[in-house]
């Protein structure tokens, strides 16, 4: 149990925790950090635009309050911010933690000292949680490490500092990190050029460093303002100015993942879509999640709720999950009876594919039966054991599954001698249509592959907002959703060799990296497809 935490004069007080959020990629964030999110009652923040850190580690019923900007929308200063934050600590009590989110790590030009002593003053107990800097993250991002064998020594500056003195910054061993907004950059810049260092030194810039909207350009010292003002940089930016720029040539690791800087569409419920959002992120890819579908319970439970006591009293010899949501009604039936998994006891459990698997194993439960071929009902139906009056001491199957399944599996495990309870588990109900602009996307070609995961989600985006451009990599998880597919006139360019969400991702960006070859052996540049889209004209056959 966490102590009460109290200031000098006994009042209950809430504890602050100063966590770091790191450079921009979530998958960099510290695993305390993760867990002090997780357990807030308030989290300040400003600056950065940090939705996806918080959707992803923060509570859902957590209070969000805006440290950069006061009542009426002007910019607060670091002496603000800090009445602010002891303010938030004290009304929220002596139970409840306020995270103070700062970007990259606290001790970096984040305004931790003055916020962390007015908490002293007030005798609020803190504590502080580092994160990694951006200052060395978004060059190795880019490829460039800050120290070589020539380059000895690094010198970190704020752009926004008019106290600077540049002279330590000028010797050619000495690698300079500038970090501010792109209109003091130029400034900073210059600064350091007109202090004597020379002007054929390289310059990296970075935006967005280490996020999948990564933005890298290479110049030069002298040629740096010119690219500033030309250029269209947002914050954050970052500056690195040193001879170890020139490596990038040979160490750029990120930007050439196969998939970087493409927009993929994933028409995935978006409890569904984390671990393939994942995976295209690891390829460098950004994943735009659109809900088709919508999961509801049976109109009628009832049907469910005998199926479930007749799981528990013996009445079934298997039980077949054809999807991940039919593993989620039923564990929530079992959590809404008291009951775990030492229930499938004795049950041989079939499941119709990887994905399916993997939430069984996740529940505890390893299955008997996975497709050795097509993960599909088919296949599930080519490996399903003939029932034996001698082996198999009852010939009863159930089947969980949504409202609109086919009958292809209960005619075969039928036609095989069993007896199956086929039983509506779940609704699937069509999505409301996504916004106009996401509508307006899908159909002009902003976004460079959709992934289909199911042959329902084909026919669902293609209703609620309307077939993808010509330009637009279609990539399917099987035969039957390429079928699917092409009813709808579409163009399947990717199909994963095997049913499962990862070989699909995989599969993409095998044809990524495909494409990006095709186009440096035929001397061109490496484009995206939704930057082709004006010369695309492909059509399905």
């Amino acid at each position: 149990m966490t102590p009460t935490a109290t200031t000098r004069a006994g009042k209950p007080v809430g504890r602050v925790a100063f966590v770091g959020a790191g450079p921009g990629d979530p998958g960099l964030v510290t695993l305390r950090a993760r867990d002090r999110l997780a357990a807030a009652d308030t989290i300040l923040i400003d600056q950065l635009n940090r939705d996806e850190l918080i959707a992803r580690f923060a509570g859902s019923d957590v209070t969000l309050v805006d440290a950069g900007h006061g009542e009426h929308g002007e910019e607060l200063t670091r002496a603000s911010r800090a009445k602010l934050l002891v303010r938030t600590a004290k009304a929220l009590g002596g139970d409840g933690l306020v995270v103070r989110l700062l970007d990259g790590d606290p001790s970096l030009f984040s305004g931790f000292a003055e916020e962390a002593l007015a908490l002293h003053k007030a005798g609020i107990p803190f504590e502080v949680v580092p994160g990694v800097s951006a200052a060395s993250a978004v060059p190795m991002y880019a490829g460039v490490p800050l120290t070589t064998q020539q380059a000895t020594a690094v010198h970190v500056v704020d752009a926004g500092d008019r106290r600077v003195d540049w002279a330590p910054a000028v010797p050619d061993h000495v690698t300079v990190v500038v970090l501010g907004a792109p209109e003091t950059l130029a400034s900073a810049l210059g600064g350091l050029l007109a202090a004597g260092r020379s002007a054929e030194t390289p310059v990296l810039l970075t935006e967005r460093g280490t996020t999948t909207q990564q933005v890298s350009r290479v110049t030069t010292l002298g040629e740096s303002a010119a690219l500033l003002a030309e250029s269209t940089l947002i914050f954050p930016t970052l500056a690195v100015v040193g001879q170890s720029v020139a490596l990038r040539s040979e160490l750029s690791w990120y930007e050439t993942k196969p998939l970087f800087g493409w927009t993929v569409l994933l028409p995935r419920t978006k409890d569904q879509a984390g671990a393939t959002s994942e995976r295209l992120a690891f390829y460098g890819a950004h994943a735009d999640i659109v809900p088709t579908i919508s999961v509801e319970p049976p109109r009628t439970p009832q049907q469910m709720d005998r199926a479930i006591k007749g799981l528990v009293t013996g009445r079934y010899e298997w039980i077949g999950f054809t999807s991940v949501n039919a593993v989620k009604a039923v564990r929530e039936k079992f959590e809404e009876s008291g009951l775990d998994a030492r229930a499938f006891s004795g049950l041989k459990i079939a499941a119709v594919g990887g994905v399916t698997a993997n939430a069984l194993r996740e529940w505890g439960l390893v299955p008997d039966l996975v497709p050795s071929g097509e993960q599909s009902a088919a296949g599930l139906l080519a490996d399903w054991p003939e029932y034996d009056d001698v082996l198999d001491p009852i010939n009863r199957v159930f089947l969980p599954r949504a409202d609109i399944a086919t009958d292809t599996l209960v005619a075969g495990l039928q036609d095989m001698g069993w007896e199956v309870d086929d039983v509506t588990a779940y609704r699937t109900v069509r999505a409301a249509p996504p916004a106009a602009e996401v509508r307006d996307a899908i159909k002009s070609g902003a976004y460079d592959a959709v992934v289909f995961t199911s042959s329902s989600t084909v026919r669902n985006l293609v209703g609620i907002a309307g077939k993808p451009h010509p330009s637009t990599v279609v990539a399917v998880i099987g035969p039957a959703t390429a079928k699917a597919a092409e009813e709808a006139g579409l163009h399947v360019d990717v199909m994963a060799p095997e049913a499962s969400s990862d070989a699909l991702v995989d599969a993409l960006a095998a044809h990524g990296l495909g494409l990006a070859v095709a186009a440096q052996e035929a001397g061109g540049p490496v484009r995206r497809p939704s930057a082709t889209k004006a010369t695309a004209r492909r059509r399905a056959r």
